[in-house]
This record gives C-alpha cells, structure tokens and sequence, in this order.
C-alpha cells in the first residue's frame, strides 16, 4: 500500500498484477484438472481488484490527464478507446466470473470445453493489450504532465477508496 504515496509507479504494479492474472486464466483455461482454489482467486479478483482498478482510471486518472495533457500529446482519442475498453472490460468480466463460478458449483475444469476456453483466453489477450497500450502510452505521459499535487492527490484519492489515508510527508 505504500506504493500508493507513488501512484504512477502504483499504477505500473498493478498492472502487473493483472498480466499475472492473465498469466492465471491461461492456465486455467488450459487445465483439463479442476483447481477451485485458482477458480475462486480470479473470480474473487474479477470482482475486487479489477473493478477497483476500473473506477481508479476512470474517476481520477484519466480526468486528471485530460486536465493536465496538452492538445499536442493527442491523448484524448487512447484515452477514449482505453475508457470504452473498460465499459467493454467490466462486461466480459462478468461474463468470465459467471463461467468460473459455474464451474467452481459443477467443480469442472474450464479446459474441458472449448467454448469456455476461447472466452477466458480472448478475455487474457484482451486484457494485456490494453495493459500494454497503457503502460507504453499513458503512464509516460502522465509522468511528463502530472507535477507534485496532483501525484499526492491522486496518491490520496486511490488509498481512500481502499479505506486508507496517506500522510503528507514531514518537512
């Protein structure tokens, strides 16, 4: 959590955090064995972490930069895609936690059938594309544009939301 006081470096982080779950559907969707355990993480993920992350870029981030960024940096049109990504993304979530709850209840494994597969993996890919684009693209930018306030604002604003307070630093 101290990482929040960083919160572009937050960012970073969580987005390998979510490169690991990818990693984690893979697997999943390629395992032929029912592994509840690893079911009941990324739907437990899916429904925590990712929906947070979501709300984080869409109520803080991304409006701060649209305020920061300059008509130059052409931001406005990734960070349009990168939001409707993100309608897009809550939507396949849900679907992908209703097809591992299904079988967390059924206690089958999702590499059995093909269909399932193809949704976990397509969701996988989906998801490391826009972690890319987001790491190559946006968090240089926010490092160029975002000053001191703004970062400890920000930083604020992400540990309120997971029930924490940051402190200002001592001088």
């Amino acid at each position: 959590m101290e990482l929040l006081a960083e919160p572009l470096d937050w960012f970073f982080a969580e987005h390998y955090r979510h490169r690991q779950l990818c990693q984690m559907i893979d697997e999943i969707s390629a395992a032929t064995v029912f592994d509840g355990e690893r079911i009941g993480r990324v739907v437990a993920f899916l429904a925590h972490d990712l929906a947070l992350h979501v709300i984080d870029e869409e109520e803080d981030f991304f409006p701060l930069l649209r305020r920061r960024c300059r008509p130059e940096d052409e931001v406005e049109g990734v960070l349009g895609m990168l939001s409707a990504e993100h309608r897009a993304d809550v939507a396949k979530a849900s679907q992908v936690s209703d097809l591992l709850k299904t079988c967390l209840l059924k206690e089958t494994a999702p590499g059995l059938d093909p269909a399932r597969r193809k949704i976990l993996s397509e969701f996988a890919s989906q998801e490391r594309r826009h972690l890319g684009l987001e790491n190559a693209v946006i968090l240089p930018i926010a490092r160029l544009r975002l000053d001191a306030d703004d970062l400890a604002t920000l930083g604020r604003r992400l540990a309120a939301r997971r029930g924490r307070v940051l402190h200002e630093p001592s001088a």
